[in-house]
């Protein structure tokens, strides 16, 4: 009898997973942070590598606004955002900085038939190029900011994109590399796998952890799935 697809070392797959895209899926945060100095130079306002990784994560409207009380310059949350985007999809364009191990385990969940979804705060723009690049190695489904009413940390973001794939979010695991997208991710139900990138990320309920995507097959994405349902 051929082995299960679903289940490795015993251990059932999760129904799908969730990604995040900015510091998980590809390493956008030093792009973002050059996009905001680049900004602040523009319009004569002030900038910190401080303000910036608090970012991380953020619903862009909310990091608009952000921007626009701190950095000091006058322009409406909208059009910072818009600007932002618009100095992203150049850069993402002339080079798309993936995560090591991000396109492997893409690679090995499409192979075992487990769907994918891209869960981001990034707008459609931004996504797209990326979407590009991946080519046929790619997501089931997308939700990305432009597209939802409340933003990471809300759960909105996760639920959404569990529905599309039509599975239970307590059947998913979501990878996140930010606290506000761990929240979002626990908060919709899933189990959250946390890679820290560019920011700490606390320990918390729902949350499992692993150093880099490289450490992260099948097998331990199993168990560690397991091991969160099991707790």
């Amino acid at each position: 009898m051929s082995e299960d697809p679903t289940t490795v070392d015993a251990h059932p797959l999760p129904k799908a997973v969730l990604w995040d895209m900015d510091g998980t899926l590809i390493d956008t945060e030093p792009y973002w942070i050059a996009s905001e100095y680049a900004l602040a130079e523009k319009y004569g306002g002030t900038w910190s590598d401080e303000h910036a990784l608090a970012l991380v994560g953020n619903d862009l409207l909310v990091s608009g606004r952000y921007i626009r009380e701190h950095m000091g310059i006058d322009r409406t949350p909208e059009q910072i955002v818009d600007e932002l985007l618009e100095l992203m999809v150049a850069a993402v364009r002339t080079e798309v900085p993936w995560r090591p191990g991000a396109r492997e385990l893409l690679a090995e969940l499409a192979a075992s038939g487990v769907p994918c979804a891209l869960v981001t705060m990034s707008y459609r723009s931004l996504v797209d190029p990326v979407l590009e690049a991946l080519g046929d190695q790619g997501f089931s489904a997308v939700v990305t900011g432009d597209v939802v009413s409340r933003g990471k940390p809300h759960p909105e973001p996760y639920l959404k994109a569990a529905a599309g794939l039509g599975v239970a979010p307590e059947a998913c695991v979501a990878i996140e590399d930010s606290d506000t997208g761990a929240r979002s991710a626990a908060a919709a139900g899933c189990t959250v796998l946390c890679v820290p990138n560019h920011v700490p990320v606390p320990p918390a309920p729902g949350r499992v952890f692993a150093t880099s995507l490289t450490d992260v097959d099948l097998p331990r994405l199993a168990t560690l799935h397991a091991e969160r349902s099991e707790a």
